[in-house]
C-alpha cells in the first residue's frame, strides 16, 4: 500500500468497549469524590473521638477535683467537731451545725441540749490535733470520709489534765451549691445502745 491508500483507506470499526468507557476525566472526578467523601467521614469521625475523649477527660477531672474539696471539707468537719470548750458553747454548736444537713443537722439539733449540759458538768475542753482523711468514695455531688483526729482532752475526770486520744469517724457528705455539707457522722463512741 502506498501513502495515498492508507490515508483513503476507512477506520476500522469502533468496539463496543470503547463506546461504553467513561472519558478520562470523569473516572477522575469519581475518584476525587470518593477521597473527599473519605476525608469528610473520617474527619467527622475524628472530631467524634475526639469530643469523647474530651468529655471522658473533664468528667475525670471534675471527679477528682469533687474528690480533692470533699476530702479538705472532712479534715476541715473533723477539727471542727473535735475542738470545744465547755465555757463557749454556742460558737461550737455554731460551727457544727453551719456545715451539716440532713440527718445529722437534725439529729445534732435535738442532742444538743442534753451535750451542752454534760459538757459543762464535766467542763470539758478539747483540742484536734493532726486530722487524717481518706476518701472512700465519692461522686460529684456525694463522697464518703474517713477521718481520725489526734485529740487533747481535758476535764473534771482527768483533774483538767490533757489527755491525748484518737477520734475515728466515718463521714457522708453532700454538695450544696459549692460547699460539701457533712449529712451522716458514724463513730464507735457516739453509737448508742438500743
Amino acid at each position: 500500500m502506498t501513502d495515498t491508500d492508507e490515508s483513503t483507506a476507512p477506520a476500522p470499526p469502533e468496539s463496543e468497549e470503547t463506546d461504553t468507557a467513561a472519558p478520562p476525566s470523569t473516572s477522575r472526578n469519581r475518584t476525587t469524590a470518593i477521597v473527599v467523601a473519605l476525608a469528610v467521614a473520617l474527619g467527622i469521625g475524628g472530631t467524634a473521638a475526639g469530643g469523647y475523649f474530651g468529655w471522658q477527660n473533664h468528667r475525670a477531672s471534675e471527679l477528682e477535683r469533687s474528690r480533692t474539696e470533699a476530702r479538705a471539707a472532712a479534715c476541715a468537719y473533723g477539727s471542727v467537731l473535735s475542738t470545744y470548750n465547755a465555757t463557749d458553747l454556742d460558737a461550737y454548736f455554731a460551727a457544727v451545725l453551719d456545715r451539716a444537713t440532713g440527718a445529722w443537722k437534725q439529729e445534732f439539733e435535738s442532742t444538743s441540749a442534753d451535750l451542752r449540759e454534760v459538757l459543762i458538768q464535766g467542763r470539758v475542753q478539747s483540742t484536734a490535733g493532726t486530722v487524717d482523711c481518706a476518701i472512700a468514695t465519692s461522686g460529684t455531688d456525694t463522697a464518703e470520709a474517713l477521718v481520725v483526729v489526734d485529740q487533747s482532752v481535758a476535764s473534771v475526770g482527768t483533774q483538767q489534765q490533757p489527755r491525748r486520744g484518737q477520734l475515728s469517724i466515718t463521714l457522708s457528705l453532700a454538695k450544696s451549691g459549692d460547699r460539701w455539707l457533712t449529712s451522716k457522722v458514724s463513730s464507735p463512741m457516739l453509737r448508742t445502745t438500743p
